[in-house]
């Protein structure tokens, strides 16, 4: 019997050992802050000036890109650049037979001159014969005959203007220039080569690299913004590099598309580069910033001492008596780590950015130091 009855007392005596164990911590614990200070981190909250800023992904394109063809046929004795050389406007490119087309020219100018002096000749011949037909020395048919061959070799002289014409502009398609300046591409004939008027496949390829093109769409809800900050200013617009984030270049808005894709809800614009430094090139995507307004001294807190209690957003603001207190907050927008508060904290007040979650409305804080990450 008293062995039955230890064995039962035993486990009643472990229980109520627990729960008074239990009992104790809960009274030890309490609510989080009423106990010693609480540890957090703190942020001050600043007036600065934020920028607006809509971002994109861009392509950059050649503002001119000229494919080279040959207008007129003949051999290539000549190619007076090397492949992805920079040329300029007006740099000879390509030769094909010069000469040749000099005396096809030489030759035009040969046969207008000798039909000058034979319309010339027909011209006082129709002139004399005019006067012996008023005399009745000549027929009026006889005279109608020799004032119809004065006026075809007029006619003559003119098709032979337009001929030297013709020859003149086809010995100045024997030598290619450059129409842009840019860069040239890949070159698809070589010296010798049989070429063939405006063939389908161009002798190379011209692409302007400075000023350049980046086209990006922005959603068309921003439209009006883009407008109206276009019809007041030059609208920034910087290209970064897509990995390292670094700024490659800063151009201006120069471009507004004429309608809305209907496909994407987008806007598509350009922005011009002046590219001297080759930073961008054409086919390449980068990250667009558009820098649309700027707002000037608003209240700026870090984004992490942003939280959402039941009433919204809220802040832990550490007062002078190093308590917390608990605010509701309007956050106007988030640029980067850093929110814009509209109402609910001043500019110098510390905030909350680490431990709020073990925080209560009036619980005294400890502020820690922020812990920097060695450098390696």
């Amino acid at each position: 019997m008293h062995s039955a009855a230890l064995r039962f007392l035993i486990p009643v005596v472990l229980l109520a050992s627990l729960a008074g164990c239990s009992k104790k911590d809960g009274v030890a614990g309490g609510p989080a802050g009423k106990g010693g200070p609480v540890p957090v981190n703190v942020g001050e909250a600043l007036k600065k000036d934020m920028p607006l800023d809509l971002r994109a992904i861009g392509n950059v394109e050649s503002i001119a890109t000229v494919e080279v063809k040959a207008q007129v046929g003949g051999e290539l004795l000549e190619v007076n650049f090397k492949e992805g050389q920079d040329v300029k406007k007006g740099d000879l490119l390509f030769s094909i037979q010069p000469l040749l087309y000099e005396t096809l020219l030489a030759q035009a100018e040969a046969n207008l001159v000798k039909d000058r002096v034979q319309a010339e000749n027909a011209r006082r011949a129709a002139e004399r014969n005019s006067a012996l037909g008023t005399k009745g020395a000549i027929s009026p048919e006889q005279l109608d005959q020799m004032r119809a061959v004065a006026e075809a070799a007029e006619a003559a002289v003119k098709a032979d203007e337009a001929l030297v014409k013709i020859a003149r502009v086809r010995l100045g398609y024997a030598t290619i220039e450059s129409s842009i300046n840019g860069r040239t591409g890949a070159v698809h004939v070589q010296p010798g080569n049989l070429i063939k008027d405006n063939a389908d496949t161009a002798m190379t390829t011209i692409k302007q690299m400075a000023p350049i093109y980046v086209t990006f769409a922005v959603p068309e809800q921003h439209l009006a913004d883009i407008r109206r900050g276009l019809a007041e200013r030059a609208l920034p617009v910087t290209a970064l590099d897509p990995k390292s984030g670094h700024a490659l270049a800063l151009g201006t808005v120069t471009f507004i598309a004429n309608a809305v894709d209907m496909t994407t809800g987008t806007i598509t614009l350009k922005a011009t580069f002046p590219n001297d430094d080759r930073a961008l090139w054409p086919g390449a995507f980068v990250d667009v910033v558009l820098r649309l307004d700027t707002e000037t001294g608003v209240t700026v807190v870090p984004s992490s001492a942003v939280t959402m209690g039941q009433k919204g957003p809220q802040v832990f603001v550490v007062k002078a008596d190093g308590a917390a207190d608990l605010r509701s907050v309007t956050v106007g927008r988030t640029v980067g780590q850093e929110s814009i508060i509209s109402k609910g904290v001043e500019p110098g007040e510390q905030v909350v950015t680490n431990g709020q979650f073990r925080l209560v409305p009036g619980a005294k804080v400890m502020v820690k130091p922020e812990v920097e990450t060695p450098l390696r």
